[in-house]
C-alpha cells in the first residue's frame, strides 16, 4: 500500500516522502522535500497525495462513454443485512404463522430500538423501510389480542425448543412492572410489593426451557399472587 510518510530529520525539519509497505518495512519511493513550518508541510503532503492519486488507475465499470457524475449519488439507504437476519430468524422460529406485515414491522422496530408504537415509524424509516400507517399499527395491536398472536408465538416457540432445545426441564419466574400513574385500571392495580410501593403494577411471568429459550410469557393483574396459575395446560 502506498502512503504519505512524514519523518523528523536531524535538523528538526519534517521530511515528506511517498512510501510503501514491503515485508513490514517502509520503503521510500520518492522524497518530496523537507519543511520547517506547518504550511510548508501541508503543501508537500498535498503534492505527495496528488502524485499518488495520479498514479492510480481507474476501475473499468463498463459504462462506456456515459456521463460520469462529479460525485457519488446515494439513491437509497436500507439496512438490508439487519432486516434479512431478523426476517430469517422470524421464519426459522416459525413466527411466519402470523401473516401480518404490520405486526412484523412492529417487532422489527422493537428489536432495533425499544420505543413506543408511535415512534416505530421513525425507527423503520431510519432502516430504509416504508412503515405502515400509525392507524394500521393500532389496528394490528387490536388484532394481536383478538386473534391470540401471543398463543401462536408460544406454540411456535415450544415447537422450536422441542426440536432444537431441551424441554426436559422448564423454568418459570415472575416479576412486577410498575407504572408512574395514580389511577388503576383493569390490568394495572396496586398489589403485593416487596419494596412496599403503592404504584399500580402488573405481574409478568416467563417460561423458558433448560437453555433459557423463551417458551411463553404471561401478563396478569397487579393484584395476582406472585405464583399465578398459567392459562396453558
Amino acid at each position: 500500500m502506498v502512503f504519505v510518510r512524514k519523518v523528523k530529520t536531524a535538523s528538526g525539519a519534517t521530511a515528506v516522502q511517498i512510501a510503501r509497505k514491503v515485508d513490514r518495512r517502509n520503503v521510500v519511493m520518492e522524497h518530496l522535500g523537507s519543511a520547517h513550518s506547518d504550511a510548508e508541510v501541508a503543501a508537500l503532503v498535498a503534492a505527495a497525495r496528488a502524485k499518488i492519486e495520479a498514479g492510480q488507475s481507474e476501475l473499468d465499470l463498463g459504462l462506456g462513454s456515459a456521463p460520469r457524475p462529479s460525485r457519488a449519488i446515494v439513491e437509497d439507504q436500507v439496512s438490508r443485512l439487519l432486516i434479512d437476519v431478523v426476517s430469517e430468524a422470524w421464519k426459522r422460529l416459525g413466527f411466519d404463522v402470523i401473516a401480518d406485515e404490520a405486526f412484523s414491522q412492529l417487532v422489527l422496530a422493537r428489536i432495533v430500538e425499544p420505543t413506543s408504537m408511535s415512534d416505530a415509524t421513525r425507527v423503520l424509516g431510519e432502516l430504509g423501510l416504508t412503515p405502515a400507517h400509525r392507524n394500521t399499527f393500532s389496528a394490528t395491536l387490536r388484532r394481536a389480542g383478538a386473534r391470540d398472536y401471543r398463543d401462536q408465538i408460544a406454540a411456535a416457540c415450544f415447537a422450536h425448543a422441542a426440536t432444537n432445545g431441551d424441554v426436559s426441564l422448564v423454568l418459570y419466574d415472575v416479576t412486577t412492572l410498575y407504572f408512574e400513574t395514580e389511577k388503576e385500571d383493569a390490568l394495572r392495580k396496586v398489589g403485593y410489593s416487596k419494596e412496599r410501593r403503592v404504584d399500580p403494577q402488573i405481574v409478568v411471568g416467563l417460561l423458558v426451557d433448560r437453555n433459557g429459550f423463551p417458551l411463553e410469557i404471561g401478563c396478569f393483574e397487579g393484584t395476582r399472587p406472585r405464583r399465578p396459575r398459567s392459562s396453558r395446560s
